[in-house]
């Protein structure tokens, strides 16, 4: 058998967490050389921009739901929490002691991530502040998207990945790009609401609005279990320390969980209601050393039925009902007909993408190597 390795054309569609962190498993493949190229609207220098979510990420490891119900969704959660874990040394991802309050009495026994999470154990209730019933402790990670979106970036560029900007509206856009034989990942997120060739309606935003603090006081994050419904429903109350090589001892203080919202101008109401429920858990938010530097409006990539990560072979050029598809420059033809695009899909994390982002990767990248195999071996 020949040890050279086999070439691919890759084309990853959004600079998110997802299609970074794909990319870089891809730019590391022992086994296949892919040629990648990053295409997205907003890249890891729009830290600012509100047209896609990465940046306004909690961007800790926290217990979802979704991760005690899928078995798949767990391995996700598994292995990108153990690969952030052993990142603690690089200063890129924080070690964070955690507490979670809930007013619900609690069984360690009970929670499907015991044995994912580290020195987890029952807080006495001396430590449980009213009005809470009970809570868990235990640690987890962190990481800050403003450096660590730029990170991933700075080492595929290092790898010879290239980056392009462009608003992508239909996937015979790319057709040139990706060729007849390479593959496109894509990992645009609501995006894939819209983009013409995916239109998946399954996609809905949960709009999330949280703040930004300095406070060198909070060492530790501090979680409220969620109520799934009644009038708090749409309140998720959160403090996450971030590690920060350029702006230390920071914070976020969240927040919000309304499903199909699509609003991210700023309210200031809920931020003072943000404000007041942290503050209640951490008095020092309101000491002389805390101040606010930030507050933050973004929209969570959630989908109906879990996150979309699978294969598709879609026919190129697209053909519609409605004759409707915008023309790209490449009049078809008769051969253009017979052709297909290999796409991966991988959105519709939600509130998830980083703390699933590894290990979803590793299954993109598995999907990508069979097809490659199946490829070579025809």
């Amino acid at each position: 058998m020949s040890s050279t390795k086999a070439e691919q054309s890759l084309v990853v569609l959004g600079a998110g967490v997802l299609g970074l962190t794909i990319a870089y498993l891809a730019a590391l493949a022992d086994d296949v050389s892919f040629n990648i190229k990053v295409i997205a609207r907003e890249l890891p220098e729009d830290m600012d921009s509100q047209a896609w979510a990465s940046p306004y990420a909690g961007a800790n490891w926290s217990p979802m739901e979704l991760g005690g119900r899928d078995e798949r969704v767990r391995k996700w959660e598994e292995k990108t929490f153990n690969k952030l874990w052993d990142m603690i040394p690089t200063g890129l991802v924080k070690l964070l002691p955690t507490k979670l309050y809930t007013t619900q009495g609690r069984d360690i026994s009970d929670l499907w991530w015991k044995d994912l999470v580290r020195n987890i154990r029952i807080l006495s209730p001396s430590d449980v502040p009213e009005p809470f019933k009970a809570g868990v402790a235990f640690d987890t990670v962190s990481v800050n998207p403003a450096e660590y979106l730029p990170w991933l970036q700075s080492e595929l560029v290092s790898y010879g990945v290239t980056f392009e900007r462009r608003d992508v509206r239909s996937l015979d856009e790319l057709r040139s790009l990706v060729g007849p034989n390479g593959i496109l990942v894509n990992a645009s997120a609501l995006g894939s609401r819209s983009i013409i060739g995916v239109e998946d309606t399954k996609l809905y935003p949960i709009r999330g609005q949280t703040i930004l603090v300095h406070a060198p006081g909070l060492q530790e994050c501090l979680l409220v279990e969620s109520q799934p419904c009644g009038p708090k429903a749409e309140e998720a109350t959160y403090i996450i320390p971030r590690p920060g090589k350029g702006q230390s001892d920071t914070a976020i203080l969240g927040g919000t969980f309304q499903s199909g919202s699509w609003d991210t101008s700023l309210d200031m109401q809920i931020a003072r209601g943000i404000f007041d429920r942290c503050a209640a858990l951490a008095p020092d938010l309101k000491s002389a050393e805390s101040r606010i530097l930030k507050h933050n409006v973004g929209l969570r990539p959630a989908r109906e039925g879990g996150p979309r990560v699978e294969l598709e072979r879609i026919a190129m050029p697209l053909q519609s009902t409605h004759d409707l598809i915008p023309w790209n420059g490449s009049p078809a033809s008769g051969h253009d007909c017979e052709q297909s695009m290999l796409v991966v899909h991988a959105y519709g994390f939600g509130p998830a993408g980083f703390q699933e982002s590894w290990g979803a990767a590793e299954e993109v990248l598995e999907l990508m190597k069979t097809q490659v195999a199946l490829k070579r071996d025809t």
